[in-house]
């Protein structure tokens, strides 16, 4: 109801998407019964349904999807945002300035209703992380209000993937890999209570983290992928040390309690390679991308006993010679799998 009172007395038609992802309420009804009433001029009103509750990312892409209008926004039915705020969001888009335009409940516009600090704070902690990720300098990544052209919708809905809270994160990625350009417009806000209904916890930041991650650190700034990496190596060597501990306690020969504690934290290093800093199968199908893998690791492997044994003949100590060849590694590892193991598929010559 607000949605038609807002938006369709305007000079635009207006095309509305439910999505029911199978509500055990009596939402199904009302909107059924507001499309058997006349709508206004220029509106029209359709009711998708999900047999099964996938959550809110399934229930955009679905939306998304359907949707024909040439611009295509986004509207939770919680009645938190005021759908007025979307001629303010249009207006880029109308001028030509904009693909894309974020509602930040974070600008400057009147009063607000003051509720949950640290849910505040994983919000702007999270858009912070995307913006380091996407290099956008956004202030509200996991804004509801988002508006699209339908040339940028309809190249991004058919890839997301997220069927949770881990849309938001999913599609700032996705919008920046694409170069859209982006806008952001002050909106209003009235959060609900968690006795209210609202459903994001903590457990969806976590996820909304390591979203952020998976979708965005393959393209982010390489300062941040060498931080990223950083952590992937201190993991790696953690689990090294400790899986060669784990052998040694239970008097594995020393031989083979090296190189099976090498083996495991290669492939510890392989899997969050691959979880949250490379995009998967980017060049290569399954095997021969553990074959580049397996190939790096060795090349690095032949350069680092090469650096500390050239450095012990000149006269280094054992530990600055190790320091040393542990400082090459680092790199070598990252550019190996960077531009080898998780390259970005080479175009097609062909065109096929």
């Amino acid at each position: 109801g607000k949605i038609l009172t807002a938006l369709s007395n305007h000079s635009f038609e207006l095309e509305l998407i439910v999505v029911d992802d199978a509500s055990r309420d009596n939402s199904v009804a009302i909107v059924e019964k507001i499309a058997k009433e006349p709508l206004p001029n220029g509106v029209t009103l359709s009711l998708l349904r999900h047999q099964i509750n996938r959550g809110k990312g399934a229930a955009l892409k679905t939306g998304l999807m359907s949707a024909s209008g040439d611009f295509v926004g986004i509207q939770d039915a919680d009645d938190e945002y005021d759908p007025k705020d979307y001629l303010t969001l249009l207006t880029p888009l109308l001028e030509g300035k904009a693909d894309v335009v974020y509602g930040s409940r974070y600008l400057k516009l009147g009063a607000r209703r003051v509720l949950y600090w640290w849910h505040t704070w994983m919000n702007k902690n999270l858009t912070a992380v995307s913006n380091m990720m996407t290099n956008l300098d956004i202030t509200d990544m996991e804004t509801c209000y988002k508006l699209f052209s339908k040339k940028a919708i309809s190249a991004i809905a058919p890839t997301l993937k997220e069927e949770r809270f881990g849309f938001e994160p999913e599609v700032t990625a996705k919008v920046a890999q694409g170069k859209y350009r982006v806008y952001e417009c002050a909106i209003s806000y009235n959060p609900r209570t968690y006795e209210e209904g609202k459903k994001v916890g903590w457990k969806d930041g976590v996820r909304a983290l390591y979203c952020i991650l998976h979708y965005g650190a393959h393209t982010a700034p390489l300062p941040m992928q060498l931080l990223i990496y950083l952590f992937i190596g201190s993991a790696s060597l953690v689990v090294n040390v400790a899986s060669f501990a784990m052998f040694l306690s239970i008097n594995v020969e020393l031989t083979y309690a090296i190189w099976g504690a090498f083996v495991i934290a290669a492939l510890c290093n392989y899997l969050l390679c691959i979880a949250i800093l490379f995009k998967h199968r980017a060049r290569w199908n399954t095997n021969a991308e553990i074959a580049a893998y397996i190939f790096s690791v060795a090349i690095m492997g032949i350069i680092d006993y090469g650096v500390t044994v050239a450095l012990l003949t000149v006269s280094s100590t054992p530990i600055v010679a190790k320091f040393t060849s542990s400082i090459v590694g680092f790199f070598g590892n990252f550019i190996l799998r960077k531009w080898l193991v998780f390259g970005k598929e080479k175009p097609n010559r062909s065109g096929v």
